[in-house]
């Protein structure tokens, strides 16, 4: 067998092969990832030399999530990224699978039973100075995690705990004076910029909050977040902000997906992991 299951130090390797291909992940991601589901990740191995990835983790009983599929530059266009995709499928099982895919793999997704349910559009812009910047505070991981269930339809415990317990690099930031912890955000320091996910707020003052709170955490830089074509207000805010779009996938589904109850202004917590 040339398809294995990766450790924690062959995801940080393809998290390198990420960024390379300008999809800029964060600086921390890797130990998050994993703990999501350890067994979910695949390394197609050529010669003893890594050559294709997979992720397909498990967040609960009936979903999981598809991404970081990707071939080293050096092996592709010879069929070693379909032997990864098949690894990582079966290890879904009968679950359905959710996927962001880039509009070249779209078709292929297509051909492999995935069916189209909206896009996801990556903003980039910057806040400007504001008077509420510092208002969002520290949460306590399990303060959130069932706010995240309700907004996703996935009971995704494992990702949520290590995502939101944070690390030097990674903050989640909510707002206690609304009277529960639904509005919440995740600031993370990628090798360029800022990076917001998830992002979930009820209405445009509770995400202008959240946003300004970025500076108080990793200070100036440019900051990206992916948003659904789901979520027009979040969008028209970010326009309204001066946000442009600089990159799209589209979100795909292997069957009926989830039910989710996403506030009015939500962005995705990361591409590659749903």
């Amino acid at each position: 067998m040339t398809v294995r299951r990766m450790t924690q130090d062959d995801l940080e390797l393809v998290l390198d092969w990420a960024r390379a291909e300008g999809w800029n992940p964060g600086i921390d991601d890797a130990a998050a990832f994993f703990a999501a589901d350890p067994l979910g990740f695949f390394l197609k191995e050529v010669g003893g030399r890594p050559a294709a990835a997979v992720s397909v983790v498990n967040h609960d009983e009936a979903f999981a999530f598809l991404g970081l599929y990707i071939c080293h530059l050096t092996f592709r266009g010879q069929g070693f990224g379909f032997e990864v995709w098949q690894a990582g499928l079966a290890h879904a099982g009968a679950r359905c699978v959710g996927l962001d895919g880039v509009p070249a793999q779209q078709s292929n997704y297509a051909r492999s039973g995935f069916s189209h349910h909206g896009r996801t559009i990556r903003y980039e812009g910057r806040v400007a100075d504001s008077p509420v910047a510092g208002a969002a505070v520290p949460i306590n991981p399990e303060d959130v995690i069932q706010a995240d269930m309700r907004t996703t339809g996935v009971r995704r415990q494992r990702f949520s705990a290590a995502w939101f317990a944070g690390t030097k690099t990674r903050r989640t930031l909510g707002l206690r004076s609304t009277g529960s912890m639904a509005n919440f955000a995740t600031f993370r320091l990628c090798a360029d910029g800022i990076k917001i996910g998830p992002l979930y707020a009820e209405s445009a003052a509770q995400a202008e909050t959240l946003l300004a709170s970025v500076s108080t955490e990793f200070g100036g830089g440019p900051l990206y977040i992916d948003v659904p074509d789901t979520s027009p207000a979040l969008i028209k805010f970010l326009s309204d902000r001066g946000f442009e779009p600089v990159f799209e996938t589209a979100r795909m589904y292997s069957a009926k997906p989830p039910a989710a109850t996403p506030p009015e202004f939500h962005g995705v917590a990361t591409l590659e992991l749903g």
